[in-house]
């Protein structure tokens, strides 16, 4: 009996692949505990319709994080902060600060747990990187000032 498989079974094969299992595996075990289909047309094309709609969903994603990037690269973000008498900034300026000014001033929503930067102690211009996506990433410029 040929089935399509809804998730990994050792020694058979894994999640969506079409394989040959004995009638008596497949009716006591795979089709009991949901891990399989019968391999039948209406189940055939089920699974390729998902999987259109799973990669559908990925280009999307893809396509808007290229968008994001382009709206990010190159842009500088400044912030203000207090210092003392040596130019030493009161605490330091985290990447929560760069993700509320980015969203304030770049009207960018970006997660915090993205911007991969050192903590900035000290007036200037800083360079940070904003995951945006896997292999996606913008570079933007932080300005420190008073």
């Amino acid at each position: 009996m040929e089935v399509i498989l809804k998730a990994d079974v050792k020694g058979l094969g894994k999640k969506g692949e079409k394989v040959k299992a004995s009638d008596g595996y497949a009716r006591n075990y795979l089709f009991p505990k949901n891990l399989a289909v019968e391999a039948n047309a209406q189940a055939l094309t089920e699974y390729k319709n998902s999987e259109a709609s799973k990669q559908h969903k990925l280009e999307v994603e893809i396509a808007n994080a290229n968008a994001t990037k382009e709206k990010l690269d190159g842009k500088t973000v400044k912030l203000t902060a207090k210092a003392g008498a040596n130019g030493k900034l009161f605490g330091s300026i985290t990447s929560k600060d760069v993700a509320a000014q980015v969203k304030a001033q770049l009207g960018c929503d970006v997660d915090k747990r993205k911007i991969s930067m050192a903590d900035i102690k000290n007036f200037g211009t800083y360079s940070a990187e904003v995951k945006i996506y896997q292999n996606i990433s913008a570079t933007i410029s932080v300005e420190v000032g008073e």
